[in-house]
Order: structure tokens, then C-alpha cells, then sequence
């Protein structure tokens, strides 16, 4: 078995990515991994809303839109990180524009990581409803092994579904 050397994190910046970011940081010291690596991606969805309310004559444009959100980005990873006990230099941010799946994927495999720990949960039960999850689709098509952490309320909330049918 590979000894597990790069841990990709995907990011939502969703109430669950401190405890997705402190998980992956508990796992890459115990198995010693030589990189963290933190991806976010900005949906290209949501890039094409901001660029169709532009062509309404709105001061607005995809690339400040994106920008922006790298600038938000970085600034949150950074306050996540502030007491976590890993070298700053085994650490890498990337932040790239498309479909989030795809793209994950992609870096995944372009990276050459060895896992990636991910939360199963960046989204409302009813947004979801609509969209679907990335996670969903990286757990189906994923060549690399996935971590899925769990924040401890939603663990709660599937022990008690399971203990309440039997």
C-alpha cells in the first residue's frame, strides 16, 4: 500500500469547513503527508449570472465577481488556519473557475494525490434538492480514495435516524 504523501481538501467555505480543514490537518500529521492540498472552486454557474446581469447594463463583471470571492477565499482559509499546527509551507491553495466537480476531479488527478477529505455536506436539503452534491459525484467518480468527514451535529442527527427505525 502507497504511504498517503498529498491530502487534497475541496472547500465550500460552508459552516462545515473548519472541521473539514482540522480533520484533514489531525490526518495529514498522523500519516505524516508532505502536502495539504486546499482547492475551492468558484462556480462557473454562478460566473455566468453575474456575466447575464452585466448584459442587462448593470456595473458588475464575472472577472471582479471572481476576484472577489478569491480574496474572501484566501482571507477565510487563513483565519481557519490561524491555530493549526502544520508547516505553512506543506500547505497550497488553489482556487480555479468551473464545474466543481470536474474541476476537483481534475486537480485530484493532475496533482497526483494520494486521499481526499471532503465533508458530504456544503448545502441546505432543499438547494441540494436542485443541485445535487459534489460530493455525491466525487464519492461515483473518484479514482482516489475519499475521507468523508463528518461535522458531529449532522452525525447526531444520522445516529438518531438509524437508532429511531429499529
Amino acid at each position: 500500500m502507497k504511504q498517503i504523501e498529498k491530502i487534497m481538501v475541496p472547500l465550500a467555505f460552508s459552516p462545515y469547513s473548519q472541521g473539514i480543514v482540522d480533520y484533514a490537518v489531525m490526518l495529514a500529521r498522523a500519516l505524516d503527508a508532505k502536502q495539504l492540498l486546499f482547492v475551492s472552486v468558484v462556480n462557473q454557474r454562478d460566473v455566468d449570472a453575474v456575466e447575464t446581469i452585466t448584459s442587462f447594463g448593470y456595473e458588475v463583471d464575472g472577472a471582479h465577481y471572481v476576484h472577489e470571492n478569491e480574496k474572501t477565499r484566501v482571507a477565510a482559509l487563513d483565519e481557519m488556519l490561524k491555530e493549526i499546527d502544520f508547516p505553512e509551507e506543506r500547505m497550497k491553495l488553489i482556487i480555479t473557475v468551473g464545474k466543481p466537480a470536474d474541476k476537483l476531479l481534475k486537480h485530484a488527478v493532475k496533482e497526483e494525490v494520494d486521499m481526499i477529505v471532503m465533508g458530504v455536506k456544503a448545502k441546505s436539503e432543499i438547494v441540494h434538492a436542485f443541485t445535487g452534491s459534489v460530493a455525491e459525484k466525487l464519492f461515483r467518480r473518484s479514482p482516489i480514495t475519499i475521507v468523508s468527514y463528518r461535522e458531529d451535529s449532522i452525525a447526531r442527527k444520522l445516529r438518531k435516524r438509524i437508532t429511531d427505525k429499529f
